[in-house]
C-alpha cells in the first residue's frame, strides 16, 4: 500500500528561548522480567523479589525535555559486586541470572541538565538456597570421619539462604525432637556464620549408629525446593596425616640443636577416634626407654590435642641417632603410622632464599609465571605462599595459603591483579618448630595500555581550530613508548613533541588548525608500551547535531472522526545549534511500518536557537498504522545527524472533564471502556481483516464506519449459545457533569432479519448507581451505518452504557462505532431512521457510510466535524 500522508504546510519557525520549553526529568521504575513478587512494604517501599538465577527486568519510564538519560546505580550488595564499576546507562536494566550479590537498592536517576535530577529507587530481594554443609564434632577434637561409641557427638548443619530457612532432623526417615528423645538436644550455637542448627546426640547408644538427615527449607518461595545432606555415623576407626617438629630448648631461646641443652620431638596423627591412638617411640630401631633424661609425654597444651612429645634432658654425643615414632589403634585392623626424625650434629634449622635474579618477576597478561624460593637445612620443611601487599587477598589458587614441597609457586595465565608482592616461609611442621623463616618475590604484570577516550565525537564549526587529545589511563609499564596519528587510515606526519616535566609522557595531541570539508572524518591515535596497544577515536566534522523530538507533547494526537485518519502534532529542538553552522532547514521523511514508500519534505527554518521548540503536523495518517519518522538537520556543511523515532496511533481515553474525544476503538484499550460483569455475554472488538470468515450472512458491517479493512468496530455476536433476551453491556469511564447538557453521538449497524435491540442507558453515580434509558432501537435497519445523537441531562457523575439485546435467532449481530460525547445540545434535525421523517432531539440521523481515504466526503449529519488535519506553528506552552 502506498503512503498517503500528506505534509501538507511547511513550518514557520518562531523564537522562544530555551528555558520555556525545556521540561525537568521526572522517572518511574516499572518491573518486568521474572519477579516471584513486588510488593510494599510496611514502610511505602516498593521490594521486588526474585529467584536466584533468574533474569531481572526494570525500566525506567522517563518524562522531560531534552529527553533525560538514565543511569542505573546499586547500594547494600556485595563487596564483590561490580555493579558500581559498570553504571548502566539505559533505560532498562537487565540482569541475567541474577545473583545474591546483586541484591539490594537500585536507582534510576534520570538527568536532562534541567532543574534538580529524578532519582527513583526499588529493592531488589534475591532469594536462594545453598546445599547444605555438616560438619561432624566430638567431645576431644574436630574430625571428619565416623565416630566410636559410647562419645558424644555433634552434628552440625549450616545453610546460607534468603530469607533464613527451617531446619529439620532426621534419623533414616523419623523426625528428631527434644520431646521424643532424651539423647538428642537440637540447638542454634551463637557466633556461627550463615544459619546452623546442631544435633546433640548424648552418650553414643547402639541405636544412634544410624544415618542422619539435615532437611533445610525456604517453605517453596519464589519455587526453592527443600534441599538435604546425609551423613552416616558408624564406629569405624581411622588414622592419617603423620607430622612431626623439632623444638630446640625453649628456655634458653634457642633456635639450634646444642649438646648440653633440652630438645623435643613431637609426633601427631589425625584420628578418628583421636584419644585411641597410641604411640611408640623406637631410638635405632629399639624401644626408647624412660630415664631421667627421656621424657615421654602426651597432650602436649602447646601443641594439637593427642600429640605424643619425647623430651631429650641435657642433650649428650649419644643422644644423637634415629627417632621413630608409631601411631596405632590396639585391637583395630587400623595400618600403623610412622614418622622419622634423624638427629645429628648435621641437624640445622632452616634457612631460606630467593635464588638471584628472581627476586623480581615480570610477566605478561596472560603467560604463566614460576616464583621461587630456596630453602635450606636439615630437614628441609615445606614452603608456605601467601600475598604480602593486599589486606586480605587470596592466591590465584582462591586460598589464602598454599604449601610447595620443592618451593616453587607456579601461577597459569596470570592477570593484572596478580600483580604484587609475595612472601615465602618455612612451614613450622616436618621440620624446627622455630621462627619461620621467610623472603619475597615481587611479581609484575605487564599489560597494554588503557587510554580516553576510547571514542569521542568532535563538532566545530567550519574555519575554526580543534585539539584532539588522547591520554594514558593505566598499562604496565606505564608510559607511552610511541603514539601515531592517522587519519582516514593514512599515517600522519608526527605531531610536535608536547613539553612535560617527566621523561615518560602521559598523552598525545593533534592540532586541526582549521576544520574544513576535506579534514572532517575519522582520526585515530594509537598508543603503544612496548606491551600491546590501544587506541582513541575521534571523528571530526561540522554536523550539526540530531534534533531532540520532544516526547512530553501534550496529546500529540488528532483523531479525525469519520475518515479514520489522524494527525500528530511532532515537536522538537535542535541538540547544541551553537556549536557548528547554523541549521538552514530539514529534510523530514516519513514512512508507513512495513512498506517502502516514503514522504519527504524540507523544512526550512531561520535562526535555531538552543531551547527553541520547533513544530509540524503531521496529517492524514491513517488509523490504526504506525510511521517512521526521520528528521535530519541541514548547515552550510550539509546533512547532520538524523534522529528517527516510532509515532504509534493511540485511542483517545475520554478524560473526567470531557476534552470531546471521540472513540473509535482501533486501540485494545477502547477508550477505557469496560464489560459489565452482571450481563449475559461481552462485546466483541474486530475489523473486516479479523473478522469470521465463515461468520452467518446477511447480517453485520463488512467494514467499519470509515470503509477501511483495518478499522476497528464493537459488535455483539448472537449465534450460539446465545439465547433470546440475553444482554451485553458495554460500561464507559466515569464522567464529571461540569455542564446540564451533553450529546452523545455514535454510530450504529443493525443488519440482520433477527436483530435485537440495542439500548443506551446513563448510570448515575450520586448516592448508589441508577441505570434510566436514554435511546432505544430495535429491529432490521439495513445493511449501512447509521448515526444517532442522544441528548443526556445528568445531575451528577455518570457513565454511558451500550446494551445488545439478542433477537430471536442468530441472524441478529449489532455494531457501533465512533462514540462522541460532547457538552451542550444535539443538532436539532436529524433524520428518524424508523419513521423516515425529521425528528426532534433525541432522534437519530440517517447517512450512507463516508467515501474512503483520499476523497473528501461530506459531513453525514449536522454539526459533523471536518475530515483533515491542519498545519500550526507556535509553542502549545
Amino acid at each position: 500500500m502506498e503512503v498517503t500522508c500528506l505534509l501538507l504546510l511547511a513550518l514557520i519557525p518562531f523564537h522562544c528561548r530555551g528555558q520555556g520549553v525545556y521540561a525537568p526529568a521526572q522517572a518511574q521504575i516499572v518491573h518486568a522480567g521474572q519477579a516471584c513478587v513486588v510488593k510494599e512494604d510496611n514502610i511505602s517501599e516498593r521490594v521486588y523479589t526474585i529467584r536466584e538465577g533468574d533474569t531481572l527486568v526494570l525500566q525506567c519510564l522517563v518524562t522531560g525535555h531534552p529527553r533525560p538519560q538514565v543511569r542505573w546505580t546499586k547500594t547494600a550488595g556485595s563487596a564483590s559486586d561490580k555493579f558500581q564499576e559498570t553504571s548502566v546507562f539505559n533505560e532498562t536494566l537487565r540482569i541475567e541470572r541474577i545473583a545474591r550479590t546483586q541484591g539490594g537498592r537500585y536507582y534510576c536517576k534520570a538527568e536532562n541538565g534541567v532543574g534538580v535530577p529524578a532519582i527513583k529507587s526499588i529493592r531488589v530481594d534475591v532469594q536462594y538456597l545453598d546445599e547444605p554443609v555438616l560438619t561432624v564434632h566430638q567431645t576431644v577434637s574436630d574430625v571428619r570421619g565416623n565416630f566410636y561409641q559410647e562419645k558424644t557427638v555433634f552434628l552440625r548443619c549450616t545453610v546460607n539462604s534468603n530469607p533464613p530457612a527451617r531446619f529439620i532432623w532426621k534419623r533414616g526417615s523419623d523426625t528428631l525432637s527434644h520431646s521424643q528423645d532424651n539423647g538428642v538436644d537440637i540447638y542454634e550455637p551463637l557466633y556461627t556464620q550463615g544459619e546452623t542448627k546442631v544435633l546433640k546426640l548424648k552418650n553414643l547408644r547402639p541405636q544412634d549408629y544410624a544415618s542422619y538427615t539435615c532437611q533445610v527449607s525456604v517453605r517453596n518461595v519464589c519455587g526453592i525446593p527443600d534441599k538435604a545432606i546425609t551423613f552416616r555415623l558408624t564406629n569405624t576407626t581411622a588414622m592419617k596425616n603423620a607430622t612431626f617438629q623439632i623444638t630446640p630448648d625453649v628456655i634458653k631461646e634457642s633456635e639450634n640443636i646444642q649438646l648440653g641443652q633440652d630438645l623435643k620431638l613431637s609426633c601427631h596423627v589425625d584420628a578418628v577416634p583421636q584419644e585411641k591412638v597410641t604411640y611408640q617411640w623406637f631410638k635405632n630401631g629399639k624401644p626408647a626407654r624412660m630415664s631421667k633424661r627421656l621424657l615421654v609425654t602426651r597432650n602436649d597444651p602447646e601443641l594439637p590435642a593427642v600429640t605424643s612429645s619425647l623430651e631429650l634432658i641435657d642433650l649428650h654425643f649419644s643422644d644423637y641417632g634415629t627417632y621413630l615414632c608409631v601411631a596405632s589403634f590396639p585391637g583395630a585392623p587400623v595400618p600403623d603410622l610412622s614418622v622419622e626424625v634423624n638427629i645429628s650434629s648435621e641437624t640445622v634449622p632452616p634457612t631460606i632464599s630467593v635464588p638471584k635474579g628472581r627476586a623480581v618477576v615480570t610477566v605478561r597478561e596472560g603467560s604463566p609465571a614460576e616464583l621461587q624460593c630456596e630453602v635450606r637445612g636439615k630437614p628441609r620443611p615445606p614452603v608456605l605462599w601467601s600475598r604480602v601487599d593486599k589486606e586480605a587477598a587470596l592466591l590465584p589458587s582462591g586460598l589464602p595459603l598454599e604449601e610447595t614441597p620443592d618451593g616453587k609457586l607456579r601461577l597459569e595465565r596470570v592477570s593484572r591483579d596478580m600483580s604484587g608482592t609475595y612472601r615465602c616461609q618455612t612451614a613450622r611442621y616436618n621440620g624446627f618448630n622455630v621462627r619461620p623463616r621467610e623472603a619475597q618475590v615481587q611479581l609484575n604484570v605487564q599489560f597494554p595500555p588503557e587510554v580516553e577516550p576510547s571514542s569521542q565525537d568532535v563538532r566545530q564549526a567550519l574555519g575554526r581550530p580543534v585539539l584532539l587529545r588522547c591520554s594514558l589511563l593505566r598499562g604496565s609499564p606505564q608510559r607511552i613508548a610511541s603514539a601515531l596519528w592517522r587519519f582516514k587510515g593514512q599515517l600522519l606526519p608526527p605531531p610536535p613533541a608536547v613539553p612535560v616535566a617527566a621523561e615518560a609522557p602521559d598523552h598525545s595531541e593533534l592540532r586541526l588548525d582549521a576544520v574544513t570539508r576535506d579534514s572532517s572524518g575519522s582520526y585515530e591515535c594509537s598508543v603503544s608500551n612496548d606491551v600491546g596497544s590501544a587506541a582513541c577515536l575521534f571523528q571530526v566534522s561540522a554536523k550539526a547535531y540530531s534534533p531532540e523530538f520532544y516526547f512530553d507533547t501534550p496529546n500529540p494526537t488528532r483523531s479525525h472522526k469519520l475518515s479514520k485518519n489522524y494527525s500528530y502534532v511532532l515537536q522538537w529542538t535542535q541538540r547544541e545549534p551553537d556549536a557548528v553552522d547554523p541549521v538552514l532547514n530539514y529534510r523530514l521523511s516519513v514512512r508507513q511500518l512495513n512498506q517502502h514508500n516514503t514522504m519527504v519534505k524540507a523544512i526550512p527554518v531561520r535562526r535555531v536557537e538552543k531551547g527553541q521548540l520547533l513544530e509540524y503536523i503531521l496529517t492524514d495518517l491513517r488509523v490504526p498504522h504506525s510511521y517512521e519518522v526521520r528528521l535530519t538537520p541541514y548547515t552550510t556543511f550539509g546533512a547532520g545527524d538524523m534522529a528517527s523515532r516510532i509515532i504509534h496511533y493511540t485511542e483517545p481515553i475520554n478524560s473526567p472533564n470531557l476534552s470531546d474525544n471521540t472513540c473509535h476503538f482501533e486501540d485494545e484499550k477502547i477508550c477505557g471502556y469496560t464489560q459489565d460483569l452482571t450481563d449475559n455475554f461481552d462485546w466483541t472488538r474486530q475489523n473486516a481483516l479479523t473478522q469470521n470468515p465463515k461468520r452467518s450472512p446477511n447480517t453485520g458491517p463488512p467494514t467499519d464506519i470509515s470503509g477501511t479493512p483495518e478499522g476497528y468496530y464493537m459488535f455483539i455476536e448472537t449465534s450460539r449459545p446465545r439465547e433470546l433476551g440475553d444482554r451485553a453491556r458495554l460500561v464507559s469511564p466515569l464522567y464529571n457533569a461540569s455542564a446540564k447538557f451533553y450529546c452523545v453521538s455514535f454510530f450504529y449497524h443493525m443488519y440482520g432479519k433477527h436483530i435485537g435491540s440495542l439500548n443506551l442507558l446513563v448510570r448515575s453515580r450520586n448516592k448508589e448507581a441508577l441505570d434510566t434509558h436514554a435511546w432505544s432501537l430495535s429491529g432490521n435497519k439495513g445493511n449501512v451505518w447509521q448515526q444517532a445523537h442522544v441528548p443526556i441531562n445528568p445531575s451528577g457523575p455518570f457513565q454511558i452504557i451500550f446494551e445488545g439485546v439478542r433477537g430471536s435467532g442468530y441472524l441478529g449481530d449489532i455494531a457501533i462505532d465512533d462514540v462522541t460525547l460532547k457538552k451542550g445540545e444535539c443538532p436539532r434535525k436529524q433524520m428518524d431512521p424508523n419513521k423516515g421523517e425529521e425528528a426532534g432531539e433525541g432522534g437519530d440521523c440517517s447517512s450512507p457510510r463516508p467515501q474512503r481515504l483520499g476523497r473528501k466526503a461530506k459531513p453525514p449529519c449536522p454539526g459533523s466535524p471536518p475530515q483533515q488535519g491542519k498545519s500550526t506553528t507556535g509553542d502549545p506552552h
